[in-house]
């Protein structure tokens, strides 16, 4: 039998632990693959460890980088507030001060490393198109694009061998995904999707991240596990 490895970024959110699960239930042997990157709390690291433990991955890859040098989003830069409690028009405006300049482009060429080392020909990613506050990098052109440029940047592509990125959950909804993720037995108790959480992980409930999921456990017809302060 041929082994299947794929790389995952797994943040530890929603939508990353979905993409685990899927992966996992098409048989590939997973590397998880996540970062410490300047993030302003460690709640969402915590939970991908946690998940990447239950889902038994091959390897669990936390690498260290410092998007915090550049500033620039609420997310990394303690100076910028999160924004809270906007109107799902509001969110349809423009790009948030949430958006990390560049993290997607970033986090994708580090498992293009790690993919081409460990010998695995698909990159999976958790973005969607649908239910996003904004981000250009969660976008399809982008996922597009990126996988043409691995085509030419590596020598696994130089060499012929096919290296794909994929984003599965990009046309869903939210609650879409919820439902994906509750039939392959994804326990959402364990991850992590707040921008502004408390010391102890307790959720706001009312940054862009957080209304986009109570939404979609709402209109999924289920109640979020997550803890809410």
């Amino acid at each position: 039998m041929i082994e299947r490895r794929a790389v995952v970024l797994l943040s530890g959110g929603l939508d990353s632990a979905t993409v685990l699960a899927m992966v996992r239930e098409e048989g590939y042997l997973v590397h998880a693959l996540s970062f410490r990157y300047g993030q302003r709390h460690r709640h969402e690291l915590a939970a991908a460890r946690r998940l990447a433990e239950a889902a038994g991955v091959v390897e669990h890859v936390i690498c260290d980088i410092d998007l915090a040098a550049f500033g620039g989003s609420a997310l990394t830069d303690p100076a910028l507030a999160v924004p809270h409690g906007r109107s799902e028009s509001e969110m349809g405006e423009g790009i948030p001060v949430t958006y990390v300049p560049a993290r997607n482009t970033v986090f994708l060429s580090f498992a293009l490393g790690l993919a081409e080392v460990r010998g695995a020909g698909d990159i999976f990613i958790g973005v969607n198109a649908i239910d996003y506050s904004g981000y250009p990098d969660c976008r399809p052109e982008f996922i597009e694009a990126f996988e043409r440029l691995a085509r030419f940047a590596t020598r696994a592509g130089v060499e012929g061998h096919v290296l794909r990125v994929r984003a599965p959950l990009i046309h869903l909804s939210k609650a879409d995904i919820i439902r994906r993720g509750l039939a392959l037995g994804v326990d959402y108790g364990a991850t992590h999707s707040c921008y502004d959480p408390d010391e102890t992980g307790a959720a706001c409930g009312t940054c862009d991240a957080c209304q986009l999921r109570l939404r979609g456990f709402a209109e999924a017809g289920v109640h979020d596990p997550a803890r809410y302060r």
